[in-house]
């Protein structure tokens, strides 16, 4: 069993920056691969960007490539998306959600965290 517990999301205007932060619990974080997606009103969640089990690979979605940042840190047991230049299409809850470092589907996943950016 992981818990996850997203922080750091709020009201932003276009061209700000926020970073999200989401800590892990319950698992060796080192044992986990990473990911954050999001979910704006009336449409599916969405992939956002992933990180393997030791920081040194990611993947981003075309929408949020050159803008985001995602890290993490093994020692905090932290996973972070770092969110620059905001856009109001960028509003929506975002999840993190973890899945074995070998493979396999997103099993856990947080509570989400709110982003509203405003034009």
């Amino acid at each position: 069993q992981v818990q996850l517990v997203e922080s750091g999301g709020g009201l932003a205007q276009a061209g700000d920056s926020l970073r999200l932060s989401c800590a892990a619990s319950g698992r060796t974080f080192s044992s986990l691969a990473m990911g954050w997606f999001r979910q704006a009103p009336e449409k599916e969640r969405e992939f956002v960007a992933a990180i393997n089990w030791i920081g040194g690979s990611s993947s981003y979605a075309d929408s949020v490539k050159g803008r985001f940042t995602i890290s993490r840190d093994n020692v905090k047991n932290t996973v972070y998306l770092q969110m620059n230049s905001l856009k109001p299409e960028d509003t929506a809850v975002y999840y993190c959600a973890s899945r074995h470092r070998l493979g396999g589907v997103y099993e856990y996943w947080g509570q989400g965290t709110q982003v509203t950016v405003s034009s």
